[in-house]
């Protein structure tokens, strides 16, 4: 079940904690993917707050919302690029994103099988996505006052089991949001502690927040036709009669 929108842009524009796990989460998405020139960036879910940074020099930044959570104008003050869409049937042609980012999309999904076959098909050869979800055993997923807090959460295992069962490639595994969900002002103002202290003691302090990057990797096809090589081909003609000698 996907949440609403506009309780979305309540948390992530109008509350001192959302603005807090949108800088730690969008940090985190910019150190993995410094720029993005001349590319095509997708979002997917609710991801828009982490597509700002490629506004400027990205060819094209699309944010798709499904219709279940429904859709707002973004940017703010500039030319609207969010989409309403369902949830497998994207309105982008096979092929053409070169990044992808899923926030708030997968854990709150009917069908995630169906959701990542559409990431696959938007995927260029060589296209990378980040998948983020809510960690199992992080605080954030432990609180309904948050966003975070709604859907299925993940662990890391079963996050990269469900990816590679869908054909994509892991190749990074990252973690982010380790301040406590709380809107009081001393866990606001000490988060960038946190975060600081999160990256470094990671496998003791669980983190909000789980993050993958994948990438779509297509083989080569097959060349039909016999594997085995033949060596003396026969030619047709040297199996011919040879023609009988002139009478004297």
């Amino acid at each position: 079940m996907h949440l609403d929108v506009l309780d979305l842009r309540n948390f992530y524009y109008r509350t001192a904690l959302g603005r807090v796990a949108q800088r730690a989460v969008r940090d985190k998405v910019v150190t993995l993917w410094p720029e993005a020139k001349a590319q095509t960036v997708v979002g997917y879910g609710f991801a828009v707050p982490l597509l700002r940074p490629y506004l400027e020099d990205a060819r094209r930044v699309i944010g798709l919302m499904p219709g279940g959570q429904g859709v707002m104008p973004w940017p703010a003050g500039q030319p609207n690029v969010s989409v309403l869409c369902e949830e497998a049937e994207w309105p982008l042609e096979t092929g053409m994103v070169d990044r992808l980012v899923l926030l708030h999309g997968l854990e709150t999904s009917d069908n995630p099988h169906a959701l990542l076959d559409e990431c696959w098909r938007v995927l260029g050869p060589g296209g990378r996505a980040l998948i983020i979800v809510p960690n199992r055993t992080g605080l954030w997923a432990r609180t309904d006052r948050t966003p975070f807090g709604s859907g299925r959460p993940y662990t890391m295992r079963q996050l990269d089991q469900l990816l590679r069962e869908q054909g994509f490639t892991p190749e990074r595994h990252e973690t982010a949001l380790f301040t406590p969900p709380s809107h009081r002002r001393f866990w606001v103002q000490s988060a960038p502690m946190w975060e600081r202290m999160g990256g470094r003691v990671r496998r003791i302090l669980a983190s909000g927040v789980l993050m993958i990057e994948v990438s779509k990797q297509v083989h080569a096809p097959l060349r039909p036709g016999l594997r085995a090589v033949v060596r003396r081909p026969l030619i047709a003609l040297e199996a011919l009669p040879k023609p009988a000698a002139e009478p004297a």
